[in-house]
Order: C-alpha cells, then structure tokens, then sequence
C-alpha cells in the first residue's frame, strides 16, 4: 500500500478498544466506515464490493455476541475451507485482516495463506449429474428432476425443503438457519423458473412446493424413495447419488470455478505489473 494512503488509514483509524477477556466487539458501523475510507481513497469499485462482500460474510459468521476472541479466526477459516476453495479463503481472510489492523487489533489477524491444493474428486460426477437429469426428463419425472438440479445448483439442505415456498422462489431466494445462522440461498433464474411453472401445474399457489399426494410437504426420508427408480434406469448406484453427494458436486463444481478465477487474476496482475514495469521500471532493461 502506498505511504499516502496507510497515513490516512492510521490517521482515521478508530480508537483502540480496550483489551479484555471479552474480546472485540464488531459492529457493521465500523465495517461500513472502513469501506468508506477505502472509497474515498479511489479504491476500484470491483474492489469495494469484493470487500463488502467479504466482510459481510465474516460479521454474519461471527458469534451471537458479535465479539472476536482468541482461537475464533482460526476456527472461522475452517469452517470457509469446507464450502471455498483455499484461494477464496485466502481472498476473504485478507479483507478480513485489513479491516482488523484498520481498528487496531491486529493480534487477531491470521498468519499465512492456505496452500492449494488438489481438489478432491466428487462422489458423483458433472457429467453424471447430467445423466441424471436426462433420465428423469426421458421418465418424465419432473419432481425428480428438479429435487436433483435444485440440490446440484443451490447447495441447499435437504432438511430445507419445507421452507422452499412459492413465495420464496418467487424472490429468488430461501431463506435457512445453518449451525443457527441465518442465511439465504439464491435460486438460479434457470431453476427458478422450472420450479414456478412445476407448482403452477401442479396447482400450488403458495407454500411448499415439494408435497406428498396428501399435500404435506416432504420429509427428507422421503427423498432417497423418490429418486431409487431414476438412479436405477441411470444405471448409477443410488447411494452415490444423493442430496448430500449433489450438494458436495455443487461446492465441488463451485470450488473448481473459483480457483479458476483467482489463477485469471493472478496472471492478469502479473501481466500488467510487466506492462508498467517497461514503461517506467527505475532501470530498463536491455
């Protein structure tokens, strides 16, 4: 960071709170106030949000009591780790850092960066999933059809399904508790509009989505019955396709896509950083 700028974050830094056995105490005040200093110092836009969205995500994972102690960075990085891939983690770790050391508690920052590593390969793959979803069209099981893409592109929990309402879909989210924190899964336009028009022709106007014939919504022992006979026809074991090895695929896939994304950044950084270095590089090379 240039001189100029890491003076006025020092200048503008909050005042130290008290160390106590209570921990720091983080409010979304003091987030939004580092964001704004980080704007008013010409930070790119992309770059604003990606913190915003970072940090957003650390104060939602925070305890009840919003303070940080001793051991919770460690144990928070870990629990990222079994959703993002290490770069991701890495990515939120460092605007998380920045934020510390802007309110002077830099002894809660983590040390050192995730190494990557080689992503494990899903119990069921990409091109399986696929399959699935082919043979529960040829069978014209479209309540299969959508329970398995629902799964495969949302991540979401089975145990969820009764709060996957038309009126949720209709706003492009659902709203769960996972370890009781509150959050929000975004429902992909694609799925979106096949699980509307499905409750439509099924005459469900609100509610869950997913019923019995008698018009319960379905409980998740429910699942593994409906899917059998589609495995079966698939010719895939129907113990390795499942809701959770569906939900796996789509952190897999997601994980994948990311680390993708940060070797891009890498690369084009890297590339640029070439670009000036010629162009005003204290010595030229020859």
């Amino acid at each position: 960071m240039p001189r100029a700028q890491q003076r006025i974050l020092t200048e503008q830094r909050p005042v130290r709170q008290y160390q106590t056995g209570e921990g720091v105490l983080i409010t979304m005040e003091e987030i939004e106030r580092f964001l704004s200093l980080y704007e008013s110092m010409d930070r790119a836009e992309g770059t604003i949000k990606f913190y915003r969205r970072k940090l957003t995500r650390f104060y939602r994972d925070l305890p009840e009591d919003k303070r940080v102690r001793h051991g919770f960075m460690e144990s928070w990085r870990e629990s990222l780790l079994k959703e993002y891939a290490p770069a991701s983690v890495n990515a939120s770790q460092s605007a998380v850092n920045a934020f510390l050391d802007y309110i002077g508690h830099r002894e809660y920052q983590l040390v050192g960066q995730i190494k990557e590593e080689k992503l494990p390969q899903p119990e069921l793959s990409r091109a399986e999933y696929l399959h699935l979803l082919h043979t529960a069209k040829t069978l014209g099981n479209e309540k299969v059809y959508l329970l398995i893409k629902l799964f495969a592109c949302t991540g979401f929990f089975v145990k969820e399904l009764p709060n996957l309402t038309v009126e949720a879909v209709r706003e492009g989210k659902v709203v769960c508790y996972q370890n009781r924190v509150k959050q929000a899964v975004a429902i992909p336009a694609c799925v979106q509009k096949e699980l509307l028009s499905f409750a439509e022709e099924s005459g469900i106007s609100s509610g869950a989505i997913f019923r019995t014939r008698s018009g319960q919504a379905i409980k998740r022992t429910y699942i593994p019955i409906l899917m059998k006979p589609v495995c079966e026809a698939a010719r895939i074991d129907d113990s390795r396709a499942t809701p959770q090895s569906l939900r796996r695929l789509y952190f897999s896939t997601r994980a994948g896509i990311e680390s993708n994304i940060a070797l891009l950044v890498e690369q084009a950084m890297e590339r640029q950083l070439e670009q000036e270095q010629l162009a005003v590089g204290w010595k030229e090379d020859h």
